[in-house]
């Protein structure tokens, strides 16, 4: 009986040791969060186990492997300041995210009367952005049978936006051979990157089209735009071709009459000029400038 007694006396001293000694536990809901722009997200960092009353709790954030505070030493500081608040009994709530909020924020908590004195959570914000109003360029007019390709794009959404483009406000399937309507089309659309080319424009290609940039934040689209589509004009380009070449040959023509006729010009002008000296074979010839340079007679052959 008295070994009995003592067992059970450790006994119970095990248990109460083993419920006076604590250790910092910390959980949360989600470690991978989202929110859009401009709106309210609740990082949450629960304490499931401690016995300090009044714990060192602490916020980072991490960019790009670079640490800051956000909440220290009882206040909230560095980019979240004045946006956001801590909430019983850990947990940060932003206001307002912006797209500068998207990074890994670290929540710890020191408790040095506990067993086991520190804890720390990761928790990934991701801040959805809305596309902007893409940029659209389309062609005013083309020729049937031409290759051609249409552009959309923006570069402020995140995620990175999908494109989708409209054919007289009826969605353009991404492989037109799904699809009736568009079955004879030679389009390649790129929802990646928002462009849509035409390989053989035909007839039935022409009318309005705008496009829309997309992602999980939102949805924008550009103004309709007209693409006008020509039947090729075999008449017309024979005409202007041979309007060309007559008026190569008619400027070719001019060109050399007008060296012709300088080129006579030049030689008349010569033989106007240039009379050569008849004289007397018999007489001689001297001018007062010649000194004593004298012709005495001339050869006569």
């Amino acid at each position: 009986m008295a070994f009995g007694s003592q067992t059970l006396f450790l006994l119970l001293i095990s248990i109460l040791c083993h419920s006076t000694t604590f250790a910092v536990i910390l959980r949360t809901t989600e470690n991978s969060v989202w929110v859009n722009e401009f709106e309210s997200i609740e990082l949450t960092c629960l304490i499931e186990s401690i016995s300090t009353n009044n714990p060192r709790i602490e916020w980072k954030k991490i960019k790009n492997s670079v640490p800051s505070y956000v909440y220290f030493q009882n206040k909230i500081s560095g980019d979240l300041e004045h946006r956001a608040i801590l909430r019983e009994p850990a947990n940060l709530y932003i206001l307002n995210a912006s797209r500068s909020d998207s990074a890994q924020y670290r929540c710890e908590v020191a408790a040095f009367d506990d067993q086991k004195p520190f804890d720390e959570i990761l928790i990934s914000l991701a801040v959805r952005v809305k596309p902007v109003v893409p940029r659209c360029n389309v062609p005013e007019a083309v020729t049937v049978g031409s290759t051609i390709e249409l552009h959309c794009i923006e570069n402020e959404g995140f995620p990175q936006s999908q494109y989708q483009w409209f054919h007289n406000n009826d969605e353009l399937p991404e492989d037109p051979k799904t699809s009736v309507k568009f079955y004879n089309s030679s389009y390649i659309m790129n929802t990646e990157t928002g462009s849509l080319k035409f390989r053989s424009v035909k007839k039935e290609d022409a009318g309005e089209y705008h496009c829309h940039a997309k992602n999980d934040a939102g949805t924008s689209k550009c103004s309709p735009q007209t693409m006008e589509v020509y039947d090729l004009d075999i008449l017309g380009i024979f005409l202007k071709v041979l309007g060309g070449v007559a008026a190569f040959i008619f400027v070719t023509v001019g060109l050399c009459q007008i060296q012709k006729n300088g080129y006579c010009s030049c030689r008349d002008h010569r033989e106007t000029n240039y009379k050569v000296p008849q004289h007397d074979n018999r007489l001689d010839y001297a001018s007062p400038d010649e000194g004593h340079f004298r012709h005495k007679s001339s050869f006569v052959i």
